[in-house]
């Protein structure tokens, strides 16, 4: 593996759309493994799945060659296919509608100016072992929600 590297692998989940949610991140650089994760009491997939990308790429210290895999492919062609179009129409869409989750993206998008960045898509639940990892980080913060009292 190339030292050079973290490869980290984003989920978000949500019980109820919108309910309880969470996320999940596992980060791998070298031989060294981290996890991350967190919920929010009344949220939706999406959103969960954006705090996933930002989260991770927050933690990371300094800048990094970064290559982040999601199963999200609204993630994934967010940042890649639509912000671009989206700040040159000043945060709106192709039906000159609000972005959705517009706070989210930009935070993403001033997270991925530290580092060089990378997005792949793997297909959720498809038995990848780090993107079922982080979405079971992502399931367990729900669970700490509940247990919380918190539905």
């Amino acid at each position: 593996m190339n030292q050079n590297i973290v490869k980290m692998y984003t989920d978000g989940a949500c019980s109820g759309n919108p309910g309880p949610g969470g996320w999940g991140v596992v980060l791998l650089y070298g031989m060294q493994q981290k996890t991350l994760n967190g919920a929010e009491a009344n949220t939706t997939n999406n959103r969960m799945e954006l705090m996933a990308a930002i989260e991770g790429l927050k933690a990371l210290k300094r800048s990094c060659h970064v290559e982040v895999t999601t199963d999200s492919e609204y993630v994934k062609k967010g940042i890649t296919e639509w912000m671009k179009s989206w700040k040159l129409k000043n945060w709106r869409t192709a039906n000159n509608k609000p972005v959705k989750n517009q706070d989210l993206w930009q935070a993403l998008d001033e997270e991925i100016k530290r580092h060089h960045v990378t997005w792949h898509w793997v297909k959720g639940h498809s038995g990848h072992p780090e993107n079922e990892k982080a979405d079971t980080l992502a399931r367990e913060a729900i669970l700490t929600l509940n247990h919380k009292g918190i539905k």
